[in-house]
């Protein structure tokens, strides 16, 4: 028995051996061979110079119309990642994890009340500059969101 399937296995490997070598000896596709590319106009005797091209006719590709999106659309555009005119549960909650981790002390991916309690105390201390724990209209403008900086795209 053990002979029968020492010889099938033998002959399953001749056979694959086979394969590949008869896959490694494909022939390549032989072509016409390409046209020479024609050395540019410049002169032979100036290296430094530019080569030229008649562009009197030629007209390129017309320009890309920018479109004036409105805040919405905007504010859609930052959360549908990717890009298919829907917003699902994950695409806007994934703007939202940086926000729970910093509210996450333990790290154990469950907010409780005591972990978004002390956030809250502490902005609201930190507001509350004359510690009379209460918010003067000056004081509670002193909690609102920071603008943050708009970057310029290039680097001049």
């Amino acid at each position: 028995m053990n002979r029968i399937v020492l010889g099938a296995l033998a002959a399953l490997m001749f056979v694959a051996a086979g394969l590949f070598w008869r896959q490694g000896r494909a022939e390549i596709e032989v072509g016409e061979v390409p046209p020479l590319i024609e050395p540019s106009s410049a002169p032979a005797d100036d290296p430094d110079a530019l080569p030229t091209a008649k562009v009197d006719d030629a007209i390129g590709p017309a320009l890309p119309e920018s479109t004036d999106l409105t805040r919405e659309q905007r504010r859609f555009g930052r959360h549908d990642r990717n890009r298919d005119g829907r917003i699902t549960r994950n695409e806007l909650l994934s703007s939202r994890t940086a926000a729970f981790r910093k509210l996450d002390i333990d790290g154990n991916n469950l907010l409780t009340f005591e972990e978004w309690a002390v956030r809250t105390v502490d902005r609201f201390e930190d507001a509350d500059k004359n510690a009379d724990r209460e918010l003067s209209p000056a004081e509670f403008r002193t909690t609102r969101p920071k603008k943050r900086a708009v970057k310029s795209k290039c680097r001049c």
